[in-house]
This record gives structure tokens, sequence and C-alpha cells, in this order.
């Protein structure tokens, strides 16, 4: 009579499989070949483990074998299996691609699998295979803006060296506007949300005012200054810039990163900046919003307070931003910067020698 080779497990092998065994979220082939190995290392024979498992003799004879061949990689992973090998797929995948990539439909700006799918001659699923084969996706656009600015490099340097590298006895802050945040109040009570069932809100509102947001985030800390201001002129600037003199150590130098929006350049602006000597302005290049770290905190109170939030006046909106700036800075945190110069600059390269050899074609 054929014996079976016993197995022997270490203390992590048999965690694991006993894991395995047990787990609701794995694949339940998975959890048989575990249960199977840990039999076997019973000492059980391959009939008895067959019974215990509700399967033959052949497969815990198999699942044992690959066990001791490979040890756990032996039934985490299945062995390539033969087939025939999808031959009409491959003489439309280079049709189909050309066609994706290099050509838009009659009266569309995209194609989709079915419209495809129609002009081709060939089923909806085989497009679909192609696309999700290559990484194809004509139903999603991304957005991007190269600067033009001629100082680009000077500016992007000078920014990400204050990043990477600020200068000490001194605050790196970076900050700007969030202009025009509506007061929306719904036109009918909102549903929470419910097992089964998303939170709704209604698609239409009532507009009950606007506000601007001024902000800045001082990068060592964490640490945000805010307002609210019903406008966002030059004059509005000038106060808040005297927010952030009087909330910040007077004597430390101050790096402010700004965008280059005419109100940060007006004159007088600029004769406040000469009267208050520790204020060093640094601009980041014009389209590129980027680069300034704030904008990373506008999305968080976006998507976190004011997007879905129902207001039924402009108090009731600056009382909220208010409150979530308090209670950013009961624990601040900060951004990190990590990516360098010379590799923004690459990017930049490759992407602009794209452009300029799609407008010579």
């Amino acid at each position: 009579m054929r014996i079976a080779c016993p197995i022997m497990l270490t203390n992590e092998e048999h965690e694991i499989l006993k894991r395995y065994s047990r787990g609701r979220s794995i694949a339940a082939r998975l959890v048989m070949r575990a249960r199977i190995v840990l039999l076997a290392a019973l000492g059980r024979r391959n009939k008895d483990i067959a019974e215990h498992a509700g399967t033959d003799r052949l497969t815990v004879a198999r699942w044992r074998s690959r066990f001791l061949r490979l040890r756990l990689a032996g039934i985490e992973k299945d062995a390539p299996r033969g087939g025939r090998k999808p031959t009409r797929r491959d003489r439309v995948a280079r049709r189909i691609i050309e066609r994706t990539t290099q050509t838009v439909p009659a009266h569309a700006t995209h194609w989709s699998v079915r419209t495809l799918s129609e002009e081709l001659g060939v089923s909806a699923s085989m497009v679909h295979r192609v696309w999700k084969a290559n990484g194809l996706k004509p139903h999603l656009m991304r957005t991007f803006k190269l600067s033009n600015d001629k100082h680009f490099v000077e500016k992007l340097t000078d920014v990400v060296g204050l990043y990477l590298n600020p200068p000490e006895h001194a605050l790196v802050l970076c900050a700007d506007e969030k202009s025009q945040i509506q007061a929306l109040d719904r036109t009918q009570p909102s549903l929470p949300i419910d097992p089964g069932r998303c939170g709704t809100m209604t698609h239409d509102y009532k507009r009950n005012g606007t506000t601007t947001l001024f902000a800045a985030i001082e990068l060592m800390e964490g640490r945000l200054i805010g307002t609210c201001m019903s406008r966002h002129r030059h004059q509005e600037w000038i106060k808040f810039l005297n927010l952030i003199d009087e909330q910040t150590p007077a004597e430390m130098d101050l790096h402010l990163i700004v965008d280059n929006y005419s109100t940060h350049k007006h004159p007088k602006v600029k004769g406040w900046l000469k009267r208050h000597p520790r204020f060093h302005v640094h601009f980041i290049p014009t389209s590129s919003s980027w680069l300034n770290l704030i904008e990373r905190w506008f999305r968080e109170i976006t998507d976190k307070r004011i997007r879905r939030g129902v207001f039924k006046s402009v108090a009731g909106l600056i009382q909220t931003i208010m409150d979530y700036i308090a209670g950013h800075n009961e624990n601040p945190k900060t951004f990190t910067w990590t990516a360098k110069a010379e590799e923004i600059l690459a990017k930049v390269r490759r992407a602009r020698t794209v452009l300029n050899k799609i407008a010579s074609e």
C-alpha cells in the first residue's frame, strides 16, 4: 500500500494555513487547499482527508504533493493552464487599437464599446477585452496645462527649494484666496445614509450669498491662519497680511508663497511689503496652482465640509469654515513636498516635446 509522504510545518506556515482555512474573504479553493495540508500535517490519510474536505483522493494527493515541492507558493497560485489561443482577437486587436487611438466617430468625441464594435463588425465584448488588455479608457479624459511663464524654471526652483530646504529662523507659508464660496441651501431635506442606501440630497439649491476664504498654512507645523471677507481686492489682501503679521512671531522672517493674481502685485500691496521687511513673497509660475500647497488644503475643506454642507446664510457658512479651521489647529497637520525641481522639469520637457510634435503634424 502506498503511503503519502509526511508533511512537517513550521510555526509560520501553520499560522498562515490556519488563517487561510478560516478566512471568509479568501477564495474557497485556497480555503480547501489549506485544510488539506493542515490535515495532512496531522498524519491523516488521503482517503480520510478527502472525506473531511468534501473532495476526492486525487485532489488531496495533488495539493499535498505541490505543498511538499513548493510549500505555501504551491497552494497559493494555480499552475498555468492550457487552452486555445485567442487567434481572432489577435487578428482584430490591432484594428481596434488603431481606431481607438487615432480616430473619432463621425458624431461623437470618443468611441464607446458599442459604437466601435458596430463600426468594425466585431462583438462588444471583443472590444472591451482589447481595451482592458491595453489599458485604453476612451470615456476618461484628464485635464492639464503647461505654464508659459517666461521665468518658469526660476520660480519653480525657488519655491521647491523653500519646500525641501526651508531657511532657518523663518517660517514658510503658502497663502491664497478661495473666492466665491456659495452658501447653498437645498430645496428639500437630505436623506441620511442607511444600510443598503447612500445619503441623498436634491440636485437643485437656493443661493444665500457668497464669501471669500483667505488662508495661509505654515509648513513646519501645519498651523492655519484664516479669515473670511466679502470681497477679494487688494484692500482685503492687505488686511489678511496684517492678520498673518499679528499671528506669527515678530522676530521671524516670513516667506510667503502666492500665485500671480494681480491683487497680490498691487502697488499698495508692494508699499505695504516695503514697510514690513520681514515678509518675503515668492510667486509661483502662472498656471501652476498645483505648486502652492494651500490648494491641497482648499480641496480638503471643500470635500470634507463645504460641498455637501447646507447653509441657510453666509454667516452660517463663515461660522462653519472658521470652526473647521479651529478644529484643524487643535491637531495641525502639514503637507510634505517630496518632488525635486529636476524631476518636475524633466516631466515638463517631455510634455513640451509631445505638444511640439503634435503641433508640427
